[in-house]
């Protein structure tokens, strides 16, 4: 059969997975995911097995997924736990199941990699696998505008849409131009939350990937584990992601760190590609008054504009960004659920909640802090 699994991508030249991604996807790379997996980052222990999925014709790879076989629904960003709720419930089994995605990262992007008319007989071919290999479903989330027409076509898909928040750089000069298109009261507001991080004497240093040393990864993932563990959860990314990921591509890495008499006390660490500031994490290991909006937003912004970047992309969730002129996005996920009485009242459930993403997302618009609402 033309469709099989890879179960590391190691195992793979990164040219040949790298030919199938479109440019400017740096999540989807060979070097960011292969760095998931060989960090310790995925692996049996963490519900996560890859379970990459390729289509070859005559020896030669023409289409592909990213995929991993779950045990659980964690690092998604698209919400199903209510619905292996619900199968628990009724004795259905929920897991596993297939999973196309990248790991802990709610960005759209490309999917269905490579050849399209492969890429559709690799998508046509999936419930054969799945049903062969005991998996209960296969699920796609953030799909981009390709993988939306492609897999809209197959009937068996159901679709579901969410929510975020991107700040848009609209030819700003300078952060006071991005004020300047705000109402009074924001523009006073965002200067009083920078002037109060800069009262308590913290300064900002940029460093690009090849710049940060080892015991400054020390202090990032430091900072990282920090939020997972004072909400009593388990990290996601190892230690050694930070360190690989450096050197695989560099290029694409960007860390502000926030220091107070030379000392560093909060970190923000993001990527970039194209025209596109992608905010990952954030951490620190003391409180200070409004920090976060300055490290994970307002500095963000500010980098954006000064490096021409259009589009600052801050991942899943927070309408406390809506409030600070990130504006909403809708986003699509796609899933294929064996189980014919499950998928019947998914299907009830998701033409419901399309809806109501689309009348919040014509309410948040409403309240974005701009003098004039952007078309």
């Amino acid at each position: 059969m033309p469709l099989t699994p890879l179960n590391r991508l190691a195992d793979l030249p990164a040219a040949q997975w790298d030919a199938l991604v479109p440019a400017q996807q740096p999540f989807l790379s060979h070097a960011f995911l292969s760095t998931l997996e060989d960090s310790g980052s995925l692996g049996p222990n963490s519900g996560w097995r890859a379970e990459h999925l390729l289509w070859e014709e005559n020896g030669k790879i023409l289409a592909a997924i990213p995929g991993y076989r779950k045990r659980h629904s964690y690092g998604e960003y698209v919400f199903d736990q209510g619905w292996a709720d619900a199968c628990q419930r009724s004795g259905i089994a929920y897991y596993p199941k297939w999973l196309g995605a990248v790991p802990f990262s709610p960005v759209t992007g490309a999917r269905l990699l490579g050849d399209e008319s492969a890429a559709v007989s690799l998508l046509q071919a999936l419930p054969n696998y799945l049903q062969e290999n005991g998996l209960t479903g296969a699920h796609i989330n953030f799909t981009d505008v390709r993988a939306n027409r492609l897999i809209g076509a197959e009937p068996v898909w159901q679709h579901r849409q969410g929510l975020q928040y991107h700040w848009h750089n609209r030819g700003y000069r300078d952060f006071q131009d991005y004020l300047d298109a705000l109402t009074s009261r924001k523009r006073k507001q965002f200067r009083k939350e920078r002037e109060q991080v800069a009262s308590q004497g913290i300064e900002f240093i940029w460093r690009e990937g090849a710049q940060v040393t080892e015991a400054q990864w020390d202090f990032v993932y430091a900072c990282y584990s920090n939020t997972y563990h004072i909400r009593g959860q388990s990290p996601y990314l190892t230690r050694d992601f930070f360190s690989l990921l450096a050197e695989r591509m560099p290029e694409a890495i960007r860390v502000v760190m926030a220091q107070q008499n030379g000392r560093d006390v909060a970190m923000a660490f993001s990527l970039i590609s194209g025209d596109t500031f992608y905010g990952r994490y954030w951490g620190c290991l003391a409180e200070f008054d409004r920090l976060h909006f300055e490290t994970c937003f307002y500095q963000g912004m500010e980098y954006a504009i000064a490096h021409g970047l259009a589009r600052f992309d801050a991942g899943a969730q927070g309408e406390h960004k809506l409030l600070r002129g990130f504006e909403p996005v809708i986003t699509d996920s796609w899933h294929y659920l064996r189980h014919p009485g499950l998928r019947d009242a998914v299907e009830d459930f998701l033409v419901e909640e399309r809806a109501g993403v689309q009348r919040w997302a014509d309410e948040a618009r409403e309240v974005l802090p701009y003098r004039h609402v952007p078309s």
